[in-house]
C-alpha cells in the first residue's frame, strides 16, 4: 500500500506528450518568391525565365503566379493536389498544350489567366473540374474553335469570360447560351461573321457584352436587348444598364438595323458599310427612315424540265433582294421540301431530287422572302417513263444552215414557239422589254423610254443562262433604249431583266424601279460534218515521216553492202589478187592520171571473183609513174 502513494507522486514529473507538429514547407523554387509565413500560402514566379512549371511548388499555396515565362505546356501533374489554389496566372507564356485533366484537381480555383499564349483551340477536357471558377481570360491566343462542352464544369459559376483578340469564325452560341450567371463577355476583335437570334436570351446577368471589330453586318434584335436601357459608355450608367459595343464591324444599315437604331444611346463610332447611298456614315446620324429594305424578285428559275423516271432532276431559283432572300421550295402537294433521303435543298436555290418518281411530276413553287416580303415562281417538272435499255450509242451531224451562225436574225416561228411556252411557266414577262433579234451569241434587246420617271439616272440589265448560276450586270447610259448583248453562249435560254436606277426625290436616295423582263432562247451552234480532225492529221504526218526516215536507212544500208561484195569482201583498198598483175586497173575522176602498180602480194589459192569492167591501161615505159 505504500508503493501507491509513491506512484502517485511521481506522475506529475512525467513530461507531457508535445502536440504534432506541421508539415515544413516545401522549398520555395528558384528565382522565385513565396510566402509561406501566414496565410494564404502564395509562390510568386513573374519573369522567372521558367521554362516549365516548378516540380517542387508548395501544394498549400492559394496564389500561384507564373506569368511572363517561357512554359510551352502544362501536364497533368505540374498542378496536381493543389487542391487550396485560389489563383492561377500564367499569362504571357508560350503555352500551345494544356493535358486533359491538367486543372482537375483545382476544385476551388476561382481565377485563371491564359491570356497572351499560343492557344489554338480549348477541348472539352482541358477545363475538367474547375466547379468554382469566376474568372476565366483567354485574351491574345490564337483560338480557332472551342468545344461545345469546353465550359461545362463552370457554367454555372463563371462571371467573367473574356475570348477577345482570337480567330475564332464561331462559338458554340448553345453553351455560352447557359452562363445564367455571367457579368462580361468579351467577344472583340475575333472573325465572327453572324450572331443567331437568341444567342443572349437567358443571359439576364449580363452587363457588358463587347463585339468590336468582327465581321457582322446584321446584330440581330434579342430579348435582353429590349428588356436593359442601352448606352455607349458605361460611365454615368445604372448599375442594370446593359453595355453594348459592335463598333468595327461592317454595318450593312438596312431595316433590319432599324431596332437598334430606335434605342437611346451616347455618341459613339459605329459607322455603316453599306448600301453605297450610306457607307462611311456615322449609325447614330443615319435616320430612321434610311434604314430601308428591298422586296425580293426572282431572277432566274428553271425552265419546265422533263426527265425520265430513275432520273435526278435539279430545280433552280435565284432570286435578289435587301437583304439576301432565303429560298424554299413548295411540292405539287403543298408540302414544305428540305433535306431528305430523296431531295436536297441547297442555301443557293437550287433543289435536287435524286431519283425522280412518276408521281413527282407537276408545278414546283419557289418563294423568296427576306424582312421586306417575298415572290413566288413556278417551274414545271414532267417525269416520263424509264428510257429504253441503250445498245450502241449513235452519233449524227446537223447539216449546216445557211448564213452566219453569229448573225442576228429575227426569232423563227419555232423559236418563237417554243420561247412563249417557256415564259407561260416562267416569270411574268412584260412585253415593254422586247428581243428584237438574236442568233447563237447575241441578241438585241430593247425597252421603251421611260423619261416619265424623273431623275433617273441609267439602266440596269440583269441575265443569266438556264445552264449556270452567274448573275451578269450591264449599266446602260440613261439616254439608251437597247443594247446589243455579244457574250451569249448557243442554246440556252435566258432570263433578262431591266431596272431604272433613278434618285427618289422624297428621300433623296438612289432606288430602282423593274422595266420589265423576258425570256429567250439563242440558236444552237452549227455542227460541222465531214472535217478531219485534227489527232487523225498529226498521226497521218507522223506515219508518213517515219517511213521516210526508215526507207532512207534501208538505203544506205543497201549500198553498204554492194560496195562490200564489189572489193571481194574486203573494205576498198584491201582487195586480194590470185595472180601477178601485168596491168593496172584504176578508177579515177579525171584529175589524176596512173597511179603505180602495188607490189605483188603473195600466192594464194584460187577462188572466185566477181567481174567489174574497170578502166585498164597497159604498164609500159611509156607509163611513168607520177613524179611527186
Amino acid at each position: 500500500m505504500a508503493v501507491l502513494p509513491l506512484l502517485l507522486c511521481l506522475l506529475p514529473l512525467a513530461p507531457a506528450s508535445s502536440p504534432p507538429q506541421p508539415a515544413s514547407p516545401s522549398p520555395c523554387p528558384r528565382r522565385c518568391r513565396c510566402q509561406t509565413q501566414s496565410l494564404p500560402l502564395s509562390v510568386l514566379c513573374p519573369g522567372a525565365g521558367l521554362l516549365f512549371v516548378p516540380p517542387s511548388l508548395d501544394r498549400r499555396a492559394a496564389e500561384l503566379r507564373l506569368a511572363d515565362n517561357f512554359i510551352a505546356t502544362v501536364r497533368r501533374r505540374d498542378l496536381a493536389n493543389m487542391t487550396g489554389l485560389l489563383h492561377l496566372s500564367l499569362s504571357r507564356n508560350t503555352i500551345r498544350h494544356v493535358a486533359a485533366g491538367a486543372f482537375s484537381d483545382l476544385r476551388a480555383l476561382r481565377a485563371l489567366h491564359l491570356d497572351g499564349n499560343r492557344l489554338t483551340s480549348l477541348g472539352e477536357g482541358q477545363l475538367r473540374g474547375l466547379v468554382n471558377l469566376r474568372h476565366l481570360i483567354l485574351s491574345n491566343n490564337q483560338l480557332a474553335a472551342l468545344a461545345a462542352g469546353a465550359l461545362d464544369d463552370c457554367a454555372e459559376t463563371l462571371e467573367d469570360l473574356d475570348l477577345s483578340y482570337n480567330n475564332l469564325e464561331q462559338l458554340p452560341w448553345e453553351a455560352l447560351g447557359r452562363l445564367g450567371n455571367v457579368n462580361t463577355l468579351g467577344l472583340d476583335h475575333n472573325l465572327l461573321a453572324s450572331v443567331p437570334a437568341g444567342a443572349f436570351s437567358r443571359l439576364h446577368k449580363l452587363a457588358r457584352l463587347d463585339m468590336t471589330s468582327n465581321r457582322l453586318t446584321t446584330i440581330p434584335p434579342d430579348p435582353l436587348f429590349s428588356r436593359l436601357p442601352l448606352l455607349a459608355r458605361p460611365r454615368g450608367s445604372p448599375a442594370s444598364a446593359l453595355v453594348l459595343a459592335f463598333g468595327g464591324n461592317p454595318l450593312h444599315c438596312n431595316c433590319e438595323l432599324v431596332w437598334l437604331r430606335r434605342l437611346a444611346r451616347e455618341d459613339d463610332l459605329e459607322a455603316c458599310a453599306s448600301p453605297p447611298a450610306l457607307g462611311g456614315r456615322y449609325f447614330w446620324a443615319v435616320g430612321e427612315e434610311e434604314f430601308v429594305c428591298e422586296p425580293p424578285v426572282v431572277t432566274h428559275r428553271s425552265p419546265p424540265l422533263a426527265v425520265p423516271a430513275g432520273r435526278p432532276a435539279a430545280l433552280r431559283c435565284r432570286a435578289v433582294g435587301d437583304p439576301e432572300p432565303r429560298v424554299r421550295w413548295v411540292s405539287p402537294q403543298g408540302r414544305l421540301l428540305g433535306n431528305s433521303s430523296r431531295a436536297r435543298a441547297f442555301p443557293n436555290g437550287t433543289l435536287e431530287l435524286l431519283v425522280t418518281e412518276p408521281g413527282d411530276g407537276g408545278i414546283f413553287t419557289c418563294i423568296a422572302a427576306n424582312a421586306a416580303g417575298e415572290a413566288t415562281a413556278a417551274v414545271e417538272l414532267t417525269v416520263g417513263p424509264p428510257p429504253p435499255p441503250q445498245l450502241a450509242n449513235s452519233t449524227s451531224c446537223d447539216p449546216p444552215r445557211d448564213g452566219e451562225p453569229d448573225a442576228l436574225t429575227p426569232p423563227s416561228a419555232a423559236s418563237a414557239s417554243a420561247s412563249a411556252k417557256a415564259a407561260e411557266a416562267g416569270p411574268p414577262t412584260d412585253r415593254g422589254v422586247q428581243v428584237t433579234e438574236h442568233g447563237a451569241t447575241a441578241a438585241l434587246i430593247q425597252w421603251p423610254d421611260q423619261r416619265p420617271i424623273p431623275g433617273i439616272r441609267m439602266y440596269q440589265i440583269q441575265y443569266n443562262s438556264s445552264a449556270d448560276d452567274i448573275l451578269v450586270y450591264r449599266m446602260i447610259p440613261a439616254e439608251s433604249s437597247s443594247f446589243l448583248l455579244t457574250d451569249l453562249a448557243s442554246g440556252r435560254t435566258y432570263d433578262l431583266c431591266v431596272l431604272a436606277v433613278y434618285e427618289d426625290s422624297a428621300t433623296g436616295l438612289t432606288a430602282t424601279r423593274p422595266v420589265g423582263c423576258n425570256r429567250f432562247s439563242t440558236e444552237p451552234a452549227l455542227r460541222p460534218c465531214g472535217a478531219p480532225h485534227a489527232p487523225f492529221l498529226g498521226g497521218t504526218m507522223i506515219i508518213a515521216l517515219g517511213g521516210v526516215i526508215v526507207a532512207s536507212v534501208l538505203v544506205f544500208i543497201f549500198v553498204l553492202l554492194m560496195r562490200y561484195k564489189v572489193h571481194g569482201g574486203q573494205p576498198p583498198g584491201k582487195t586480194k589478187a590470185s595472180a601477178p598483175v601485168s596491168s593496172v586497173c584504176s578508177q579515177t575522176n579525171g584529175a589524176l592520171g596512173p597511179m603505180p602498180a602495188p607490189p605483188a602480194p603473195e600466192p594464194s589459192a584460187p577462188r572466185a571473183h566477181t567481174v567489174v569492167q574497170l578502166d585498164c591501161e597497159p604498164w609500159g615505159p611509156s607509163h611513168e609513174p607520177m613524179g611527186p
